[in-house]
């Protein structure tokens, strides 16, 4: 019975080798006008996915999804904010009414919106959770149809919510994404132990250094708008990965490999954990870290 069941998942990932690791399931991707999210569309694409992909800058979204067409790939946008009340139903109806099913939810996206404890307005440390925790959960939720299937009705599905090594150990002027993401990995564990019997696979990445607009220079002036409001990102002080001292590792003193991630690798670890590949990996959280924080 083992033998024969190594067979079937030998010859399975035989199959889907040949046509992409993801040839034919449907991807919801969150935040994929830039950043990881743009390099998790484009990749997932590579692989076959249909993906659908979602971010609050339409423009930014009409580019991302003439890039999957110049690689041979299909996607469907979906603009819109992840924390509207009204989201959840928009991109899950849009998916289902194109596509009849879903396969996998990437939860990417969010932002940052840095102040020390003691300064932290409510509404500063209400839209971050509102963002990463409420809108994955919301969506998630509103999915659930097309998760928990007879299974007759089964094939690869997965949930991947994205975390931070700030929501492992906490850090220095984020007291609200440090909670945040502290949380997203008791929701992705809860929906391994509710949603395994279906056959649906939940996984968390806590990523680390990973070049970024919001890991990416304070000085450097870029903003987003929250609620009105001009909010600046990044890290005051921050090396790019062009500055002489990233090169040689000098700026990264506290990571074993060196340096930062770019978002093409942080985009295969999401791909890794939506595979086949990682068929009986659920409930787990994949630090991408090159080595920090060990």
């Amino acid at each position: 019975m083992a033998q024969q069941r190594l067979s079937q998942v030998s010859g399975h990932l035989t199959n889907t080798y040949g046509r992409g690791l993801l040839a034919g399931e449907v991807a919801i991707i969150t935040g994929a006008g830039q950043g990881i999210g743009r390099s998790a569309a484009l990749l997932f694409a590579k692989e076959g996915a249909h993906v659908v992909i979602s971010d609050i800058d339409a423009k930014k979204l009409e580019v991302v999804a003439q890039e999957i067409k110049e690689i041979g790939g299909d996607s469907l946008s979906v603009a819109g904010d992840v924390g509207a009340d009204d989201f959840p139903k928009k991109i899950v109806d849009a998916t289902v009414a194109k596509y009849g099913k879903i396969n996998h939810i990437v939860n990417n996206a969010g932002f940052t919106f840095d102040k020390m404890l003691h300064t932290t307005p409510d509404d500063t440390w209400d839209i971050i959770l509102k963002i990463h925790v409420r809108a994955p959960f919301r969506l998630i939720r509103q999915a659930a149809p097309y998760f928990r299937l007879k299974p007759e009705q089964r094939e690869n599905r997965s949930i991947i919510n994205v975390s931070s090594t700030s929501g492992l150990h906490g850090n220095v002027g984020q007291a609200n994404y440090a909670a945040a993401k502290a949380a997203v990995i008791g929701l992705t564990k809860t929906i391994c132990k509710e949603w395994g019997p279906f056959g649906v696979r939940a996984n968390t990445i806590a990523f680390g250094l990973v070049h970024t607009r919001l890991t990416a220079a304070k000085e450097a002036g870029v903003t987003m708008e929250i609620d009105g409001k001009q909010v600046a990102l990044g890290v005051p002080g921050a090396k790019p990965p062009t500055d002489p001292a990233a090169k040689s590792g000098d700026a990264y003193p506290h990571i074993p490999l060196r340096r930062g991630a770019n978002t093409d690798e942080a985009a295969a670890a999401m791909l890794f954990l939506a595979s086949p590949l990682a068929s009986y990996v659920s409930g787990h959280t994949l630090e991408m870290t090159g080595g920090a924080g060990i």
